[in-house]
């Protein structure tokens, strides 16, 4: 049965939607103000780019453990509590950033953080893939990071000029500020959920038997050799590769680029807008063809752009480095609804926090030691060099996502075009 264009705007901007991108776009515009700007503020605190490259090692330690259990809790409290609870935690950790005096305390509040990103990451992917169907699903994943590409496109350049024109005090105020504004809608919605859950009775227990269920279930998928185990593997090099040089990004653009910090955020606001520009087209695309396409040519304008910021001369003028940005926003429109809507067909619907969890926790134990090799490389060889390394690895993954990233049969268990049913 045909649809009307009416309907079709319904199921992917519902009030229930718009009201949960609204709280996440508060929530994450203030951390892409400090996210491009984090290795400078501590380079102010007095870390050396050794100490930097620990920091983010550490950092990345957190939620190795914890993105597993988000995913599990997610599963079981439901989405939107779960990610009311992570923001109590965020909430903390960006009052701890305020008041931080060294890096030791950033690293505090860093770790505090991560148990929010613990339970609203997985929580975040989970609950779209729970309000889509299978042959819109990449779209639908394509419009709400389209919404989302709002904090990449107006955060780093208002950090810039906040910090340019007054200090990093005054952006992270605003950025907590921004913060808390979130918290309060996810605790209504959560609240709201609450309700309707304890008239349905259809949450499972929180139990430790759960756990280990979910993490049973999912081993098994990962480890059977199918589509899940070549994305684990495939975005397990690539992450080992981007962490040993993007967590550097803002030191690269200061010290070899010559940027000011508005330069650097205005960097990669052009960036977010052009993944912003590109997430509907790329979740198309997705839809239209198959995953393994828009992931294929994603990674091919990544590597384009990467490899760029590497052989691009030293003090360059800055329309050079604002293209490889816009290059590289296009080749992440196109991966992310991609892979997202991917691993949604590739699990079951009642696994979905713990997969998205599970892939987090994965990825980043690999790439735990990047950061330290990445600092390494940086000071004996040279900046350039592990941005070299991070476009070739990302155009190596090509080969894989076009042989191995298809799904002959995937699971059906609850799918909302099965069921019809929204769960929040």
């Amino acid at each position: 049965m045909e649809t009307t264009t009416a309907e079709k705007k319904q199921s992917l901007l519902t009030p229930l939607l718009l009201l949960f991108m609204l709280a996440m776009i508060l929530a994450n515009l203030g951390g892409n103000m400090y996210g491009p700007l984090e290795s400078l503020y501590l380079k102010e605190l007095g870390a050396s780019i050794g100490q930097i490259g620990l920091f983010f090692t550490l950092a990345s330690m957190a939620p190795l453990v914890l993105q597993i259990l988000g995913g599990w809790m997610s599963d079981s409290l439901g989405r939107l509590r779960a990610i009311a609870i992570g923001s109590v935690f965020g909430t903390v950790a960006q009052i701890i950033l305020v008041f931080s005096t060294s890096w030791g305390w950033v690293l505090l509040s860093s770790v505090v953080g991560a148990v929010a990103r613990s339970l609203v990451g997985p929580s975040f992917d989970a609950f779209i893939a729970e309000n889509s169907s299978e042959n819109n699903r990449a779209r639908v994943f394509g419009v709400t990071q389209t919404l989302f590409g709002v904090v990449s496109v107006l955060g780093p350049p208002l950090g810039g000029w906040i910090v340019q024109n007054f200090n990093f005090k005054a952006m992270l105020v605003v950025s907590a500020a921004l913060y808390i504004a979130a918290t309060v809608i996810r605790l209504g919605m959560a609240r709201h959920a609450a309700r309707k859950d304890a008239h349905a009775h259809t949450r499972p227990p929180l139990t430790f038997a759960g756990l280990k269920s979910n993490l049973g279930a999912m081993s098994g998928l990962l480890f059977s050799g199918g589509v899940l185990t070549w994305i684990l593997l495939t975005d397990g090099v690539r992450d080992i590769s981007f962490a040993i040089s993007f967590n550097f990004m803002g030191l690269y653009m200061e010290q070899v680029a010559a940027m000011n910090f508005e330069q650097i955020g205005w960097s990669s606001g052009i960036f977010g807008l052009f993944m912003m520009l590109f997430m509907i087209p790329g979740g198309w695309l997705s839809d239209k063809t198959s995953e393994r396409v828009a992931i294929a040519l994603g990674f091919l304008l990544m590597a384009i752009a990467i490899g760029m910021i590497a052989v691009v001369p030293p003090a360059s003028p800055f329309w050079l480095y604002a293209a490889g940005w816009a290059l590289a926003g296009t080749g992440v429109a196109l991966v992310s609804p991609a892979y997202q809507s991917l691993i949604s067909k590739a699990v079951p619907a009642h696994l979905r926090g713990t997969a998205f969890g599970l892939f987090s926790t994965s990825l980043g134990l690999v790439s735990l030691p990047a950061p330290l090799i990445g600092g390494f490389l940086w000071e004996n060889i040279s900046p350039q060099f592990p941005f070299g390394i991070t476009a070739a690895v990302s155009l190596l993954c090509i080969v894989p996502v076009w042989f191995k990233f298809k799904i002959d049969n995937p699971p059906r268990n609850g799918t909302p075009d099965q069921t019809g049913q929204v769960p929040e």
